[in-house]
């Protein structure tokens, strides 16, 4: 080959001016495609943005195989995203570095859609839901944190209480006596003099981080839906008049302050096998104020 067709490769070649160690070189924001096994056993595709590093650790070196990386991440998109892909994946991140590297890091962003019935009518639509993930092998040990975003309804204990006692008056005012004709009383409720008062809600969001020990991640739908399951007031898809009652119903039976909603999840995150880590956020969207009402928490540390 004539010397001149060799082209140069100035990372390996050259020499940092300044050499000392750097935690992470990567790329952000790489596009792919993300296939998911639901716990049906379907799998679902997914477009995704990926965050790849590794450490820069050969002080002599000048930069990391940014394009070695690049080949990675499209060889993932073609693999079913399990843990033992992203394993296999963090390893060859740090083998494609011919020695310069001794730890891996990836984060994945994807919106997970699942079809979503009606509470009573059977129809279906489609919610997609955040899901992230965010894997490192440091010096051979995998670490994995996953994160879930599940939207909700609430409805505040407190003004439904008000809105139940305006009711009450409003009654006492409009019917005189010890008895009330039970016709007149349904036909009133009915009407337009029957909204007396409703009492406020709001959506509202899950924000869950995971980390789970399990060799096997749990399904993300599975996550999904028993949040949902322990919230009681999942936002719908599709919906008749008939689900709407529904979800009104649910609303009535679900009466949640942040701090309710928070033990709610808590609970269940703790129930979860395998979870040896996890840390939850609620997030109110108040109706009523123009601040959101928020609860925090972790597992505890014993």
């Amino acid at each position: 080959m004539n010397p001149s067709d060799t082209l140069p490769d100035i990372t390996s070649e050259a020499l940092a001016q300044r050499g000392s160690p750097l935690q992470w070189v990567g790329m952000e924001q790489l596009d792919l495609p993300v296939s998911i096994a639901l716990e049906n056993g379907e799998t679902v595709q997914a477009p995704a943005k990926a965050n790849v590093f590794v450490s820069l650790d050969d002080t002599a070196s000048k930069g990391i195989h940014m394009s070695r990386l690049h080949a990675l991440v499209q060889k993932l998109g073609r693999q079913l995203c399990s843990r033992e892909t992203i394993d296999r994946f963090l390893t060859e991140c740090v083998e494609s570095q011919a020695g310069i590297s001794a730890h891996a890091k990836i984060e994945l962003h994807f919106d997970l859609l699942l079809e979503k019935p009606a509470l009573l009518s059977g129809e279906v639509g489609y919610q997609a839901y955040p899901v992230s993930l965010i894997g490192t092998v440091i010096s051979g040990e995998f670490h994995y944190e996953l994160g879930y975003t599940v939207p909700y309804s609430s409805t505040c204990p407190c003004s439904a209480s008000l809105a139940r006692q305006l009711f009450a008056n409003a009654v006492d005012e409009q019917f005189e006596g010890d008895v009330i004709d039970k016709a007149r009383l349904l036909e009133w409720m009915q009407s337009e003099s029957g909204s007396v008062a409703t009492p406020h809600a709001q959506r509202s969001y899950a924000y869950v981080k995971l980390v789970s020990d399990a060799p096997t991640w749990p399904a993300f739908d599975t996550v999904i839906r028993t949040i949902e399951s322990m919230i009681g007031t999942p936002v719908q898809t599709a919906v008749k008049r008939v689900d709407e009652q529904e979800f009104a119903r649910l609303n009535a039976q679900n009466l949640m302050f942040c701090e309710d909603a928070a033990r709610r999840i808590k609970h269940a995150l703790e129930a979860m096998p395998h979870v040896v880590d996890y840390w939850l956020k609620v997030d109110h969207q108040e109706s009523l104020h123009a601040h959101n009402a928020v609860a925090i928490d972790r597992k505890s540390k014993n």
